[in-house]
């Protein structure tokens, strides 16, 4: 299946079944009551999504939503949950998927538990680097997005983003050489 960027692969809420990501990135949102949405998981390359019904099937836990374009393989619910039960290699699969998340969790963490807010923003778009290269992050992500990724206001973000244009800007005119007087 090819989702394009801004469609969305399932709904919070609904039930259905799991996705494996071969190439893109997804976000998945929360939508809260009162229809405001909030960033809270990314999905890369050679994930099986949702992770919380791996083991077991449960309603989305939110909306998964393409930031790209996406190459995704559905996958039964009937037959993955007959593959676990009769495949104990298939439980370990699933397990070192977890764990690979576990870990993308943790260099998040260690995102937002930076300092400065120069270098949650400077780790964040080195992470994205990894998968959306040359696509830069304020191409698939609002300000605002960035700034529930790492814990700051969408006003800081566009101060950042300001700060190191002019600062990337300077540096270059700085490598041009001296100017002849």
């Amino acid at each position: 299946m090819l989702l394009h960027k801004g469609e969305i692969l399932f709904r919070q809420g609904e039930s259905g079944p799991l996705y494996h990501l071969r190439s893109g990135l997804l976000k998945i949102v929360r939508v809260h009551q009162d229809g405001s949405q909030f960033l809270v998981n990314m999905i890369v390359p050679n994930e099986t999504i949702p992770h919380h019904s791996l083991m077991s099937p449960k309603p989305y836990y939110g909306t998964a939503v393409a930031l790209v374009t996406c190459e995704i393989d559905v996958i039964s619910e009937t037959q993955w949950y007959q593959e676990l039960e009769s495949d104990p290699d298939r439980c370990r699969t699933v397990a070192l998927q977890l764990q690979d998340k576990l870990r993308m969790m943790q260099q998040r963490i260690d995102q937002l538990t930076e300092v400065s807010p120069a270098e949650k923003l400077r780790k964040l778009q080195s992470w994205f680097h990894t998968y959306i290269a040359p696509a830069t992050l304020t191409d698939v992500l609002t300000q605002d997005e960035i700034g529930q990724f790492i814990g700051l206001r969408r006003e800081t973000i566009n101060r950042l983003l300001r700060n190191q244009s002019t600062t990337s800007l300077a540096g270059s005119k700085l490598s041009a050489g001296p100017k002849n007087s």
